[in-house]
């Protein structure tokens, strides 16, 4: 695996464990000038694969309906070239091990590559915090948090493993809105039961619609899960308060039984806890790739790497395709996928001596336009590669943020996978609501589930 170089100057920095201090002044010129003002490289590459960036897409096609459905705007695009089984020594480069080891374990599964849109933008309030990020924001002691913002990117010039998780544990999201969406535990035959979802977030990190002083330091977001379907598990419901520092402050969680009627502090829902109606599939810290608390894990920045990632990946979120397009056995369709080459941020995560956790090492691919991990690869107790993730990522442009798609992990022990945020047969996908802290307390989750 060739992994380049970091900026000059930095490298020694980045692959220490933990950095504190902020970047210089002349170091964070470079945001805007040489790199985009997320941190990414503004310049092509060397080959002339990856363009460069000039802005992101912020157009809204016709046809567009807030709260709906996103057109493609690149449904025109036809693939270059398609990476299967046969011929992947040929591009093995560009492929993390697991890649690898999906399209070894699956003959009959293929990665369709596109023309690469680095289409990622973001809300100029976005861009101006994390400029001011790169020189006033400094891991807490223990790097399990940070001080010095409510907004923005928190270390856009990383230099520490730390650093460049936590900018995607923070990632602009959204601000207030509502959303729904299934997942599916798959079996090795193919088989599966939906489990659906509704889902209310008010991010409070970043919230454009909130001044930095509305605010509140050290929490992340509110969210509110209610479950759909299976009939079995209708109405109960899940309500999170999120906190960066959860060492110093532990996420909260509360739960509504239907058939009991009562509100209950909910167990851990943290670490490698198992994730809701998974089927043992996922890890709560699995969740949008990796969330959660960074205490039992060393972070070590490896460095920058050309990888294949899904993205742009309209078609594959959309309604056009049924669910049962999508999900096959062993793997989603390859035909309706979309891989795109981008430049990402490679980091690995071992486990703490001391610590547990189903997954002994982890290696994280993360987008440089987004800060999105995109790819996944994690180890079990024996340092053999276990489970397998990767995030269909697409553009809200209408917002603009880039949006978590459909989020599959592959175990590639059992034959089995988890899809998770299916919205093909949806109707709301980004529906902006207005909500205060007093919708997401245990007393107003009582009320949700007594109506």
């Amino acid at each position: 695996m060739n992994f380049k170089h970091l900026t000059a100057g930095l490298f020694a920095a980045a692959v220490s464990s933990v950095a504190m201090a902020a970047v210089s002044p002349e170091q964070a010129q470079q945001l805007g000038t040489t790199l985009t003002p997320m941190g990414a490289e503004k310049a092509a590459n060397a080959a002339g694969t990856i363009p460069a960036w000039t802005g992101g897409n912020t157009t809204v096609p016709a046809g567009f309906s807030e709260g709906g459905h996103y057109p493609d705007p690149y449904a025109g695009d036809k693939p270059l070239f398609t990476i299967d089984s046969t011929n992947m020594e040929k591009y093995k480069a560009n492929l993390s091990p697991g890649q690898v080891a999906l399209l070894k374990r699956y003959p009959d599964w293929k990665m369709k590559v596109y023309p690469t849109h680095r289409s990622a933008a973001y809300p100029q309030g976005v861009y101006d915090e994390t400029k001011a990020n790169a020189t006033a924001v400094n891991l807490v002691d223990g790097g399990n948090g940070f001080t010095g913002t409510t907004g923005g990117v928190p270390f856009p010039i990383p230099q520490s493993g730390l650093e460049t998780i936590w900018n995607h544990l923070t990632i602009y999201k959204g601000d207030t809105y509502a959303t729904s969406w299934a997942q599916a535990p798959v079996t090795a035959n193919g088989s599966y039961n939906l489990v659906k979802f509704d889902y209310e977030y008010d991010f409070v990190y970043g919230n454009q619609s909130k001044t930095p002083e509305e605010r509140t330091p050290n929490l992340l977001f509110y969210f509110l899960q209610i479950v759909k379907e299976p009939a079995r598990l209708a109405g109960s419901i899940l309500l999170v308060h999120d906190f960066a520092d959860q060492v110093r402050e532990p996420r909260k969680a509360w739960t509504y039984n239907p058939g009991q009627r009562r509100v209950r502090l909910a167990p851990s829902v943290a670490y490698d806890n198992p994730g809701t109606a998974a089927d043992g599939l996922r890890t709560n810290d699995d969740f949008f790739m990796y969330n959660g608390s960074t205490d039992r894990y060393d972070w070590k920045l490896v460095g920058k790497q050309e990888l294949y990632i899904p993205y742009n990946a309209y078609k594959i979120n959309g309604p056009s395709l049924e669910i049962s397009d999508v999900l096959q056995a062993g793997h989603v369709n390859g035909d309706h996928a979309r891989y795109e080459l981008h430049r990402v941020w490679v980091v690995e995560a071992n486990l703490k001596e001391g610590t547990s956790h189903l997954y002994k090492r982890r290696t994280f691919y993360l987008d440089e336009d987004s800060w999105i991990i995109h790819v996944q690869d994690k180890y079990d107790n024996r340092d053999q590669l276990w489970r397998v993730d990767e995030l269909h990522s697409y553009g809200y442009y209408n917002v603009p943020f880039v949006a978590p798609g459909l989020e599959v992990k592959h175990d590639l022990q059992s034959g089995r996978y988890i899809a998770l945020s299916i919205r093909n047969d949806e109707q709301t996908v980004y529906q902006p609501i207005k909500r205060n802290p007093s919708d997401f307390t245990p007393n107003a989750l009582r009320d949700k589930g007594t109506r």
